[in-house]
């Protein structure tokens, strides 16, 4: 009797996303909800219990873009057991990060890849690639088809949140252009909204996930017109599990209220 082949499965890799530290110079500096260097610190420990291959850091490490900031962040980011990669968001300054750490556009995870993309405009706090970036995003995604995930700090599409919105990615339609013919980009991450967020891009060949992710300090009330916190939040972070072709990504959150109330 001829025995039945078994066939056997890659093991997926897990990736976990980190972001808006909002960090000052001073470890004591205090946010709107609480200390945002412990709550990056027990964010952390928090991925580490997760044990991801790799974990993603999409932008506003700084809140007042001072390179003490940018070293506290990097000491608590070598606490990682995973290597991390960072990208700038709107409140950062990219020459004082590239200093404390080198900056990458890409990650090579054998079957997938991720790209790291780069929407910092100095001193504004909307979100832009430009038509260069554009170009070069289309040459890199045209020599390889293998998944790719990309990575930003923009939301490339709206949120449902109007003062959000307004300070979006502004060429996102164009971003979109861009990716349309490319149907190996499966989803975009990305920070900025303090939120957890899923959409999913409709495009002429297909169809592209599109994922917020919590901050780690002072959340954002989903649906409001104006700024304003969810108090009934917490901080967290994003978990992404890579197969051969596919993703399944959820939110944890990480309860900081002893945290808080001792500092």
């Amino acid at each position: 009797m001829k025995k039945a082949s078994l066939v056997k499965k890659a093991p997926l890799t897990r990736l976990a996303q980190i972001t808006d530290f909002h960090l000052q110079a001073d470890p004591e500096a205090r946010g709107r909800s609480g200390s945002p260097l412990r709550q990056l610190e027990a964010v952390v420990a928090a991925v580490n219990r997760q044990r991801p291959s790799l974990v993603l850091v999409t932008g506003d490490i700084s809140q007042d873009e001072t390179a003490a900031s940018y070293r506290l962040a990097e000491h608590a980011l070598s606490r990682l057991e995973a290597p991390w990669y960072w990208l700038p968001g709107n409140h950062d300054q990219p020459a004082l990060m590239e200093e404390c750490r080198e900056l990458h556009d890409e990650v090579d995870l054998g079957r997938w890849r991720v790209l790291l993309l780069d929407t910092h405009v100095s001193g504004q706090p909307h979100g832009e690639l430009g038509e260069a970036a554009l170009a070069t995003l289309d040459e890199r995604l045209a020599t390889d088809d293998r998944p790719t995930l990309l990575a930003m700090h923009h939301p490339p599409l709206p949120v449902g949140t109007a003062w959000l919105d307004e300070i979006g990615l502004v060429d996102g339609e164009a971003f979109w252009r861009v990716v349309a013919p490319h149907c190996q980009v499966k989803a975009v991450i990305f920070g900025h909204v303090h939120q957890s967020f899923h959409a999913v891009q409709v495009l002429a060949d297909g169809e592209v996930l599109a994922y917020g992710c919590p901050s780690t300090v002072d959340p954002f009330l989903p649906g409001s017109a104006t700024f304003a916190l969810d108090e009934a939040s917490r901080p967290g972070y994003r978990l992404i599990e890579l197969s051969d072709i596919e993703l399944e990504t959820w939110v944890e959150r990480v309860d900081i209220r002893v945290l808080n109330s001792q500092s």
